[in-house]
């Protein structure tokens, strides 16, 4: 292997193979976190993972990364005034970084120039992978369709979570080159257990309230303005009631602004980014999720792991729909339309759902086992 001796080779063949995950940061998102479900169960003595992000602050998942044997490294924005120096600094990290045989990025159609000069420097292993497949139509989806296109001779492996977001990415076309790879969660940390909600409500000031959640960053994508005119309309049916959003990001301010302009801001907690998501759910009594679109949607996965009936908008894929417990309605529908689904949903009893969640290749002991063997085997076939 290339020229070293037998001794050197032997001992390189004893390491790890290190794949190398691109992201723009590494915070509490959906991708980022499946990612991280990933990393945490594959054996790191086989596979490790390291990280390409473009964003110098750190991430959430920054320091658990590095525990665990990951290195970061950080690039520039990959924003149009930033395009000539982004190609250079990339044409500069593959030569310094021969070891990498496989990237796997998760930035969609941005992927495109490391995809290329990954080519150009014989890294033979280039995964796309297909996370979000966004409606709709402005003056960015030309740029993005221009980079998928262009980047489309470039990739060795499409993955996808769900079948819309690959055609999205993909197209249509190229259907048969396809991989699934699950948004898979440690289903068992995600239990119904009825001691674990009285405690968390304990601690939240939360007693004989109906209490309303919902998982997300603050972008438009996730639509928390119309979560708010539903809990709103709500309020008018139930008084006692409570919403829960967990999550961070630049739209937050603008969201708590309008719960003050609704009235409703002292019924409604901000949470934040935090690392207790499977505790919280435990102290919901129903998940509502009026995404305008989604991949997949890993939140609702986790919530149906939690026992949690939940309200959807009909643009989350079916492939999210793994148990009797997602209800569906049209975003077209008034707020008080949803309200009514919502208290409807509510009596809907709380049980032990982890293992069917499992049992729809979900859960992430098994799954995480088939990503390290395709690792390993492209690894194999390619190096």
């Amino acid at each position: 292997m290339y020229g070293e001796d037998k001794g050197m080779s032997e001992s390189m063949a004893r390491q790890p193979i290190r794949v190398l995950n691109m992201f723009t940061i590494m915070d509490r998102g959906g991708a980022e976190t499946m990612v991280m479900n990933y990393y945490r169960h594959i054996d790191r003595t086989k596979v490790q993972f390291d990280f390409l992000v473009h964003r110098e602050q750190r991430g959430a998942y920054d320091d658990e990364i590095e525990r665990m044997g990951g290195r970061i490294y950080r690039m520039c924005p990959v924003y149009p005034q930033n395009f000539s120096r982004y190609k250079r600094d990339l044409r500069t990290f593959f030569r310094a970084h021969p070891e990498y045989k496989i990237i796997h990025s998760h930035m969609s159609e941005l992927g495109y120039f490391a995809f290329r000069e990954a080519e150009r420097q014989g890294v033979p292993v280039r995964i796309c992978h297909a996370h979000n497949a966004p409606h709709g139509f402005d003056a960015k989806m030309i740029i993005r369709t221009y980079f998928k296109k262009r980047m489309m001779p470039y990739l060795t492996h499409l993955f996808m979570c769900g079948e819309e977001s690959g055609k999205w990415l993909y197209g249509d076309k190229n259907k048969s080159r396809f991989i699934m790879l699950n948004n898979a969660i440690d289903a068992a940390v995600y239990s119904f257990d009825a001691s674990k909600r009285e405690e968390m409500r304990r601690q939240l000031g939360l007693t004989g309230e109906l209490v309303i959640g919902h998982v997300g960053r603050f972008n438009p994508q996730k639509n928390h303005a119309f979560l708010l005119d539903i809990f709103a309309a709500l309020l008018k049916k139930e008084p006692n009631a409570a919403l829960l959003l967990v999550g961070g990001g630049e739209g937050m301010p603008k969201n708590q602004a309008k719960a003050q302009e609704l009235g409703i801001a002292e019924r409604v907690r901000f949470l934040g980014v935090r690392s207790d998501v499977a505790d919280l759910m435990q102290a919901m009594d129903v998940f509502v999720f009026p995404s305008l679109y989604e991949g997949l949607g890993i939140a609702l996965v986790e919530a149906q792991a939690a026992g949690l009936p939940c309200v959807v908008s009909d643009t989350i894929p079916y492939e999210a729909y793994l148990t009797d417990l997602v209800d569906s309605e049209n975003l077209s529908a008034s707020a008080e339309k949803w309200a009514e689904k919502i208290l409807a949903m509510r009596a809907v009893p709380r049980t032990d759902r982890h293992e069917e969640i499992a049992a729809h290749g979900f859960d992430i002991s098994t799954e995480a086992v088939k990503l390290q063997e395709f690792y390993l085997k492209a690894y194999e076939q390619n190096c």
